[in-house]
């Protein structure tokens, strides 16, 4: 950071001037028909990725003829909800809806500031925390254009954008990099997994309903009646599952005990699998809750199977797949409890399940636990890339 810290100290002693948004750049006011577009170039709201992450191709089509254009070097945020920060530093051209805004820097600011930096002000959170305070809207609050425009943009010489934008490039490729070999260990992780779980012919096989009990939630209605404070039962919902966790050990919400009475109680070491939309993840409790009708719970398995190998068990390819087939087609499928109960399982002796814990567990630790291995690594840069991201856009003002 010294070469900044000298840039900065030799090419603005007094302080950096501060510019409204709306001076150095506008919205794009360019056309494009959707005709002319594609997967990989058409920008709708839900392609671009929550956190900062950028985008992935759209999914589906324009549903306007004529969309806002943009190109290479705009920068593209996602207007709704703006505190899952989306943003994406356009490197093409193409089109967007009107949910999306593309940033594009005024002519008379091309040679004054780089796309890249200015990328690199709007990523900052001080600058998201700002269109959210000017949001407008309760349950889907849009960004204020207007507002938006107002936000003030540091604007340091050439020179000093260049190197900070290009020390942050560096952190933004590390974590790349890092994120990059978890997947590929990730996936490593996965096939050992499988190899491991797999059955064989020297192996009993069993059906899940054999050895275990399994039952749907169920919800008390109309559900808002026995919502509780803390002192209630726990009320466990998919938002209280992390999408990596194994466990279930915390819930928002709680009922009354009136609604637990209409409703399927769990207790620690039961599993619990969602039964629509992500179906099939399963999760043990580690807490006395009830579960409505979106969840399955398997219980009463321990004389079969170590609670740890089940989890491997349910997590690997062949019954996610299996999961996946028999749950139906459509738009809505239903994992139900006939077609867990009915699913086979291999059921190896007690003991050698855990000595096959003991390797998956490691390795499972390694790719997926934030307090470990390789996402501590990616966390703890992600937290250095912040710190110094704020700091190197934080200047002086010049008076």
């Amino acid at each position: 950071m010294s070469r900044i810290d000298d840039l900065i100290r030799d090419l603005c002693p007094n302080g950096v001037e501060y510019k409204p948004l709306g001076e150095v750049a506008r919205y794009s006011p360019r056309k494009v028909s959707a005709e002319d577009l594609n997967s990989t170039t058409f920008v709708g709201v839900d392609n671009l990725l929550s956190q900062k992450r950028g985008r992935i191709d759209a999914t589906h089509n324009p549903n306007t003829s004529t969309l806002t254009a943009y190109r290479p070097g705009n920068i593209l945020l996602g207007n709704i909800r703006p505190y899952l920060k989306k943003i994406w530093l356009a490197d093409r051209a193409g089109g967007c809806s009107g949910d999306v805004l593309a940033v594009e820097i005024n002519d008379q600011y091309l040679k004054l500031i780089e796309s890249r930096f200015l990328y690199y002000v709007l990523s900052g959170d001080p600058f998201f925390t700002f269109n959210q305070q000017n949001a407008k809207g309760g349950k889907m609050p849009r960004g204020d254009k207007e507002a938006i425009l107002r936000y003030p943009v540091p604007v340091p010489p050439l020179e000093v954008q260049h190197e900070i934008a290009r020390t942050l490039d560096k952190f933004t490729e590390l974590e790349a990099e890092l994120e990059a070999e978890l997947e590929a260990r990730r996936q490593q992780y996965i096939y050992y997994r499988d190899i491991l779980v797999a059955p064989h012919s020297s192996i009993q096989t069993v059906k899940l309903g054999e050895v275990s009990r399994i039952a749907r939630g169920a919800s008390p209605r109309p559900i808002r009646k026995f919502i509780a404070d803390n002192s209630g039962v726990p009320w466990i919902k998919i938002g209280d599952a992390s999408p990596h966790g194994k466990y279930i050990a915390t819930t928002a919400q709680h009922i009354s005990e009136d609604g637990a009475k209409k409703s399927r109680r769990v207790k620690p070491g039961d599993f619990i699998l969602s039964n629509s939309m992500s179906f099939g993840r399963p999760y043990i409790s580690k807490i006395n809750g009830c579960i409505h009708d979106g969840w399955l719970v398997i219980s009463d398995y321990k004389k079969t199977f170590d609670p740890n190998f089940l989890y491997h068990i349910l997590r690997s390819s062949p019954i996610q797949k299996d999961f996946t087939q028999r749950a139906g087609s459509g738009t809505v499928r239903n994992l139900n409890s006939k077609i867990v109960s009915e699913t086979l399982v291999p059921a190896p002796p007690v003991d050698q399940q855990r000595d096959i814990v003991d390797v998956l567990d490691k390795f499972d630790l390694f790719v997926n636990d934030l307090s470990s291995g390789l996402p501590a690594e990616i966390e703890a840069r992600r937290k250095q890339y912040e710190y110094y991201r704020d700091r190197l856009l934080t200047f002086p003002e010049k008076h």
